[in-house]
């Protein structure tokens, strides 16, 4: 059976409930939004999106931007009562949020249970003490923990989201994060590799030379390590880099780091370069290699690159088909 296609109605609720600025954040950049929402305009924005949604989506309204937990409380009701008349109405299929992980305790989840909130999402970023406190994050590892076995154990879905190349990050501390993430078995994981957004302290530390983001195609290979590692846990990766919206949406507010409006891609490209590679080490001959015809343009890569690469290493031709039955970040390599 085919797999119902998600979809978010993103409402964001800008920066009001996050206590500190950590280093990387720029919430009214980022998102685009700059007040606080109302109530209707909340309403304006779900009856909108449902308009274009097909029946048999599986909807979600999100509340995204800030932390939701840490918001004024009548205010977080007023929402939470919005979104909970569309559950009832089956009109959506859930509700979920982000927020931060010291933000998070039973008396809150019990509140978020009664308006039919059924998806969680912590922004752990880093599980390294040391990156928490060089980016101004305000809340340790152990905060983080709590948090994640507090929402497994109210039968909440758990996504966590993770951002590698942070000011002090290491390859070995992103990988040792991405091992501490699963031993808290989210359902779902976002990677969004750092980017230097203006009018940030990692914009004040990249401008004095004392912070180096990572080059795109470091964190392309970092990101496509990472979702491998995640989906061979059983964990769903559902983002990959930052979404270009907001003031993002050109480029012109981040200064420097791995922003690409098509990052996703050029991960997937990664990835599926890497399970290629892997079924023809050690082999020598022409390859057939089948994707799903939805990744065929990442597999094949900007000018050729990924068919090339495996030419090289396989000193033969490779030619790409197409399977529809195999999933999208699936590869099967046939030499001969």
């Amino acid at each position: 059976m085919m797999e119902r296609k998600h979809k978010n109605i993103p409402i964001f609720v800008p920066h009001i409930g996050c206590p500190n600025d950590c280093s990387f954040c720029n919430q009214k950049k980022i998102t685009g939004v700059k007040d606080k929402i109302s109530i209707q305009k909340a309403e304006e924005i779900i009856n909108e999106a449902l308009k274009t949604v097909d029946e048999n989506s599986d909807v979600q309204i999100a509340f995204f931007g800030g932390s939701f937990t840490g918001i004024e409380k009548d205010y977080r009701i007023e929402l939470l009562d919005l979104a909970n008349k569309y559950l009832a109405a089956k009109k959506v299929s859930g509700i979920r949020l982000s927020t931060r992980p010291d933000y998070i305790d039973e008396e809150i989840l019990d509140e978020l249970k009664e308006y039919g909130v059924t998806d969680i999402e912590l922004g752990v970023q880093s599980l390294d003490e040391d990156v928490l406190i060089k980016n101004r994050r305000g809340h340790t590892k152990e905060d983080t923990i709590k948090a994640a076995k507090l929402i497994n154990e109210k039968n909440f879905r758990l996504g966590l989201q993770m951002m590698p190349g942070l000011f002090g990050d290491t390859k070995e501390k992103t990988l040792y994060t991405a091992n501490d993430i699963i031993k808290l078995a989210p359902y779902c994981v976002r990677i969004y590799p750092t980017v230097v957004i203006k009018d940030t302290y990692l914009a004040e530390l990249y401008e004095k030379g004392e912070f180096k983001p990572l080059s795109i195609d470091d964190a392309v290979k970092v990101t496509a390590e990472l979702y491998e590692k995640f989906t061979e846990n059983n964990i769903k990766v559902i983002r990959m880099g930052l979404m270009a919206s907001g003031d993002l949406a050109d480029g012109s507010e981040v200064l420097a780091g791995p922003f690409h409006p098509s990052f996703g891609e050029l991960c997937m490209s990664e990835i599926l370069f890497n399970k290629a590679k892997k079924q023809i080490e050690g082999k020598k001959g022409d390859a057939k290699v089948y994707v799903n015809p939805k990744t065929v343009s990442a597999f094949v890569g900007n000018k050729k690159k990924n068919i090339k690469r495996l030419e090289e290493i396989l000193g033969a031709k490779v030619a790409v088909h197409q399977d529809e039955k195999l999933e999208r970040n699936e590869v099967r390599v046939v030499v001969s």
